[in-house]
């Protein structure tokens, strides 16, 4: 039997909205029982603009939409359900992954970059995967937000101003760490991609 061809994409859109709940939820909590955190050693304010840009790429994808409940393009229903495959598993994936990066990273997350006094080179987890398992959940939930709802230029600019903030919050935070763990950092950043797995 045929599915409705509304199906797919209202379903991923359903699980995409679900995600943006679980996702907020995850913060709310790990602030909600955060501890106090020692005093800043460093803090590098250049990342405040790549935060700007991640947000206006946010704002494009959820501001230049297509029809609802419509497939990103029409190339038929095999397409179709494997785009809405993807963007669920990409929706929920991204969500898991930023849940245990917050979780990894305890009271040295924060939301610009800084260096905190006792701070420690966090390897483990995700942090096995990606340097910076966050930002990557991020941009998956950029993708997959996009693929549920944004006309196709609209994700193409989102991606594009997003992929910039992130360019410049890596390099902020990349250089704090680099002065203060030197060969320890150089020698995880030579193994380790920075946001995109498995891609250096």
């Amino acid at each position: 039997m045929v599915l409705h061809l509304k199906f797919w994409p209202t379903l991923a859109f359903s699980v995409v909205m679900a995600s943006w709940f679980a996702f907020a939820a995850v913060f709310l909590v790990f602030l909600s029982k955060k501890p106090p955190s020692a005093p800043d050693s460093k803090r590098e304010r250049t990342s405040i603009a790549g935060i700007a840009l991640q947000g206006i790429g946010y704002a494009v994808v959820w501001s230049v939409r297509r029809p609802a409940f419509t497939p990103i393009v029409s190339l038929g229903e095999l397409f179709e359900v494997a785009t809405a495959i993807m963007t669920m598993i990409l929706a929920i994936g991204s969500v898991w992954f930023i849940s245990a990066a917050v979780r990894t990273l305890g009271k040295q997350w924060s939301l610009a970059a800084r260096v905190l006094e006792g701070h420690n080179l966090i390897t483990t987890g995700p942090y096995n995967v990606v340097r910076n398992p966050i930002y990557t959940g991020m941009f998956g939930m950029l993708l997959a937000t996009g693929l549920a709802i944004s006309h196709w230029i609209g994700l193409l600019i989102a991606v594009i101003v997003f992929a910039i903030g992130t360019m410049v919050r890596v390099r902020s935070e990349e250089k704090l760490l680099r002065e203060a763990f030197g060969a320890e950092f150089a020698a995880y950043a030579g193994k380790v991609p920075a946001v995109v797995p498995f891609f250096f």
